[in-house]
């Protein structure tokens, strides 16, 4: 019994990341509202996307994903970078959108 509560307790801590609620990325090249709108355009289309903010400001990318899915980092690097951007950090986060965007003073 023990056993399976720890094999169950450790794949519930390792599948945890793959399905974070918010993706974090520091991105490079960034200088305008055309930029926001291009990088916006071209995340949404991946269908794991549930939302997407953009911060000139903080070079902030950030996607919610939908329930139970993800983007691996590879297929986020590829998409900013054929698009003219370079990724400087990935990171899975808890955060809400609603909360990045009232820290970021960011409207919807």
């Amino acid at each position: 019994m023990k056993t399976l509560k720890l094999f169950a307790l450790s794949t519930m801590l390792l599948a945890a990341p793959a399905f974070a609620t918010t993706i974090e990325m520091t991105v490079n090249g960034l200088v305008c509202g055309f930029c926001a709108q291009g990088i916006e355009k071209t995340l949404r289309k991946n269908p794991a996307t549930a939302d997407v903010l953009v911060s000139l400001e903080n070079r902030l990318v950030a996607i919610a994903t939908k329930e139970g899915q993800d983007i691996s980092d590879a297929d986020l690097r590829s998409a900013l970078t054929n698009a003219g951007y370079d990724v400087k950090s990935i990171e899975r986060t808890q955060s809400s959108m609603s909360d990045l965007r009232a820290k970021l003073k960011v409207a919807k």
